[in-house]
């Protein structure tokens, strides 16, 4: 995928933070308008909830039930007892978030679902008993300084608690680096947003909507992206293709991409191979030129389409795309390959064949002969089996 639209999962979360952050400190609402808004927490929550369970999305159901937790317990708490939580809390819920998210998803009723209901309820008893027991030493244990020399006076937050905060951001970032996804991109705005509901705690179950609606947009794109986009190889899927068509105009060309003797690999070198050529080959055809638009057709086979562009303005493109895949080599991993690298190497250490992949294309344009987006790409069809027919590794027009 490419990077920026990586990097969309990141910003889009963070844009409704600045939006609500605005909303809430600099803009007066009418009494029509406030009504509304006092209701988007709760409807927030109730939606994250539903299309987490809906989608089996358990570690949004996590995050959205702690936040309503601590929502509750600073409502209900008495003073000393909500004085308490405002310490507490902050410690602890950015770091369970953080948790959360790290954690792969798994369904509620199993042994991961048991341990983070065991984790929660842990917490939340060990808080409770010291609230009862011990809360002033607890509460002077959080407000003792780490270092000394340091001033945070201007913060509402202990060192403690601003390191916990620290941390949690930081393997949230982290987090999102290594899997750059929407729901990754969601909880770290929803740490976010959550540490802001702490800051002005006055205003916290708004600053949970907050967070709650940023996890409930990531469940719709992860959502968007599984019905959208092919898991494997991260290209828009065949009905996303469909759908682009639709809304394409008049002036269009379509190329089919076919992967030459793909069966073969898949034979000879088993199919963790074969999916590691369709990664590879799709890697190629995100970086294709002229405008084009790829997609996974199906099989080893794929379409790239172009917008406003007839054959001739296409081909070059094509032919880039095509010398891009076939100067490619796949290093395949040997059998005896050991997963870390040694950190001493020997002259007597096999080499491991590369694997070269060619594939053949096939395109056609719209005109008055292929009228429908089934006539091109039935077209660009005929072009491909015509390329696959001359020998492959080529590019043959309808």
């Amino acid at each position: 995928m490419p990077a920026f639209r990586s990097f969309l999962h990141l910003l889009i979360p963070g844009l409704i933070f600045a939006g609500a952050y605005i909303l809430q400190r600099h803009v007066a609402v009418s009494v029509a308008w406030q009504g509304l808004l006092d209701l988007f927490p709760y409807i927030s929550a109730v939606a994250g909830l539903f299309l987490g369970w809906r989608f089996n999305r358990t570690r949004v159901l996590w995050a959205i039930g702690l936040l309503i937790l601590v929502e509750r317990g600073l409502t209900l708490a008495p003073p000393f007892g909500r004085e308490y939580l405002l310490l507490v809390a902050p410690l602890l819920v950015p770091l369970n978030l953080t948790l959360f998210c790290w954690w792969d998803e798994r369904g509620l009723l199993t042994v991961h679902g048991l341990m983070r209901l065991l984790i929660v309820a842990a917490q939340v008893g060990v808080a409770a008993w010291l609230y009862l027991e011990r809360a002033g030493e607890v509460m002077a244990l959080i407000e003792n300084p780490l270092l000394v020399a340091l001033s945070f006076e201007h913060l509402p937050f202990p060192q403690v608690v601003l390191l916990a905060m620290a941390l949690s951001l930081v393997g949230l970032l982290t987090r999102y680096v290594v899997c750059t996804e929407a729901l990754e991109g969601s909880f770290f705005w929803a740490a976010v947003a959550v540490i802001a509901g702490f800051w002005w705690p006055e205003d916290f179950l708004f600053w949970g909507g907050v967070a709650a609606f940023v996890l409930t947009i990531a469940v719709v794109e992860s959502g968007f992206s599984m019905a959208f986009n092919d898991e494997l190889t991260g290209l828009p899927g065949r009905r996303a293709l469909n759908e682009f068509l639709l809304k394409i105009g008049k002036r269009y060309t379509v190329a089919m991409v076919d992967i030459d003797h793909f069966k073969k690999v898949n034979d000879t070198h088993g199919h963790d191979v074969g999916d590691q050529v369709l990664k590879k080959v799709a890697a190629c055809l995100w970086r294709v030129t002229g405008g084009g638009r790829p997609f996974r057709y199906g099989g080893e086979e794929f379409a790239v389409i172009f917008p406003g562009k007839d054959l001739e303005k296409t081909l070059p493109h094509l032919e880039e795309l095509r010398d891009c895949i076939g100067l490619s080599r796949f290093v395949l991993r040997g059998a005896d390959r050991p997963k870390k690298k040694p950190t001493k190497t020997t002259s007597k250490a096999p080499a491991h064949a590369g694997l070269q992949v060619t594939v053949s294309i096939g395109a056609a344009t719209r005109d008055e002969t292929n009228a429908t987006p089934e006539q091109v790409i039935q077209a660009a069809d005929q072009a491909l089996y015509k390329a696959k027919k001359g020998g492959r590794n080529k590019v043959c027009t309808a």
